[in-house]
């Protein structure tokens, strides 16, 4: 008895297990959808899942899209953007995908989203962008660029999505799944 509850206890740990920006395994996951990006996690600001951002602009930044070639956060300015940071081992990041397609369909004319994958192989990474069908640019952060990344946008967990008004400030960060999240962008496009 006493070693089918312990071996149910090691697996669900291990079907929670989510990775740090720092490789290592955690096995923390937070109510709201999201898997830590760091080894050390302040709760404090993570038990919030959407804070606005004040007049600051957003740190650029260049990774190779899935063609190979580099794509910079700055080139998309003139729309907003949603920078989304995910990673195909993540299924908050993948149940979030409906909505951003959603909302992509409805404002490609005032919006861009770049995708940010997280922790993937290439080959993993490719795989998923096809699997799930997103239609949206997409970058490969590689291991040992992400930890830099990171530290730039504060990145606490996956998902995390940042929007970027048209000149490149910061407008809002939201981490997690977040279903208010998608009322959200139709108050802010569907002026």
């Amino acid at each position: 008895m006493m070693k089918k509850t312990l071996l149910s206890v090691m697996l669900a740990a291990v079907t929670l297990c989510a990775c740090n920006t720092t490789g290592k395994k955690t096995s923390e996951t937070k109510e709201n959808g999201t898997a830590p990006a760091t080894e050390t996690v302040d709760k404090t600001q993570t038990e919030e899942t959407t804070e606005a951002v004040d007049d600051t602009k957003a740190p650029d930044f260049t990774l190779d899209d899935i063609n190979g070639k580099p794509l910079a956060l700055s080139s998309m300015r003139g729309k907003y953007v949603i920078i989304d940071f995910w990673g195909s081992w993540c299924p908050w990041c993948i149940k979030g995908f409906p909505g951003l397609k959603a909302s992509y369909a409805k404002y490609k004319e005032k919006l861009e989203i770049l995708g940010v994958d997280c922790r993937d192989t290439e080959e993993k990474w490719k795989a998923a962008v096809e699997e799930y069908a997103l239609p949206w640019l997409q970058v490969r952060c590689a291991d040992e660029e992400l930890q830099a990344l990171a530290m730039k946008y504060s990145l606490e967990a996956f998902p995390t999505k940042v929007v970027v008004d048209p000149e490149g400030k910061l407008v809002k960060v939201v981490v997690g799944e977040d279903p208010n999240f998608y009322p959200y962008l139709d108050e802010l496009l569907g002026k």
